[in-house]
């Protein structure tokens, strides 16, 4: 990927890709892209790739941070500066999350990238988010489509990374997070709705308050911080260190994998004082908490089963608990 953003098609493809965005997103748009606008998001896109800290989420893990973004509401939260665990970095999905634009069609998301910048105009910090598509994905729609785009031009298409940016959403830092824009109205007959491939986890962008690769990253973040993480060294054999070694490449990727598969213990003092006698199914949510600064926080508590051991196991995802 560092050689990519170094070449002349990273370049055209990043320009075309803001140009559509802007048409579809911006009003006041009038088709012209600022050489200084375009040279920062070619730096916040690339930056990552070079300079960021590599992290992996095991399979295991997808489903868990996929669902703790679909669930994600940021409006009005004040995000610190410390929220993430590195001010650069590229998230891997081997098991990617797919995620539905407003148009209906329907993309992957293979890896996140994020980078903390401050804009030279505003004096305003904030995280630069993208989303990006495993370019050789068998299952995803839009890269059938980018492949059939390529066919008649096979020196192009040899050109592109392993990773095609697809998405980009940015997130401030010490003030409030906006409103996600009134989304526009869409007629279902002008929608190609797609469906997402069998067994992976779509995340609709027309029902979410949070843009979906906004939300990978804020739910990453915060899990890996959880004690329902562990980061660790990827493994790597001895060959591969080798010829790492001989190409002055420093191996020092992460791999997020679970660790605490119970559930997390319930808060109280002394008694409780009811005894559940059935076990039933809590959905996965967040939990807002203050830290001992004051400062309020998230952590993702993940689906589990609450109840005594042994005990019947009720079906739906409500139990309504009358207790004096």
């Amino acid at each position: 990927m560092v050689d990519y953003h170094r070449s002349p098609l990273a370049r055209q493809y990043l320009e075309a890709f803001l140009d559509g965005r802007l048409a579809r997103h911006d009003p006041d748009y009038d088709g012209t892209l600022q050489p200084q606008f375009l040279e920062a998001m070619s730096r916040i896109t690339g930056t990552p790739w070079q300079l960021g800290e590599p992290y992996v989420v095991a399979p295991a893990m997808t489903a868990i941070v996929a669902a703790a973004a679909q669930a994600l509401d940021l409006t009005g939260e004040v995000l610190p500066d410390d929220i993430a665990p590195d001010n650069g970095g590229v998230l891997f999905l081997p098991e990617p999350v797919y995620h539905r634009h407003l148009g209906g069609e329907v993309l992957s998301i293979g890896a996140i990238t994020w980078d903390r910048t401050t804009n030279v105009t505003t004096g305003r910090s904030g995280w630069y988010i993208g989303g990006w598509a495993d370019h050789n994905d068998p299952h995803d729609p839009s890269a059938a489509r980018r492949r059939a785009q390529l066919a008649d031009r096979p020196d192009l298409a040899r050109q592109f990374g392993p990773y095609v940016l697809t998405d980009f959403a940015e997130i401030p830092i010490g003030r409030p997070v906006d409103p996600r824009p009134d989304l526009p109205i869409v007629d279902d007959a002008d929608r190609d709705w797609e469906p997402a491939p069998d067994g992976r986890f779509c995340i609709d962008e027309t029902t979410v308050a949070t843009p979906a690769c906004a939300a990978i990253a804020y739910a990453f973040w915060r899990i890996q911080a959880q004690p329902l993480a562990t980061v660790a060294a990827a493994p790597l054999d001895r060959a591969a260190r080798r010829r790492a070694e001989r190409a002055s490449i420093r191996h020092d990727t992460r791999v997020v994998m679970l660790r605490r598969t119970s559930p997390p213990a319930e808060p109280g003092d002394g008694e409780p004082k009811w005894h559940y006698r059935v076990r039933f199914i809590v959905r996965g949510h967040w939990r807002r908490l203050i830290d001992r600064d004051g400062r309020p926080y998230r952590i993702w508590i993940n689906a589990h089963i609450k109840g005594p051991d042994g005990a019947p196991l009720l079906h739906g995802e409500k139990v309504a608990v009358l207790a004096r």
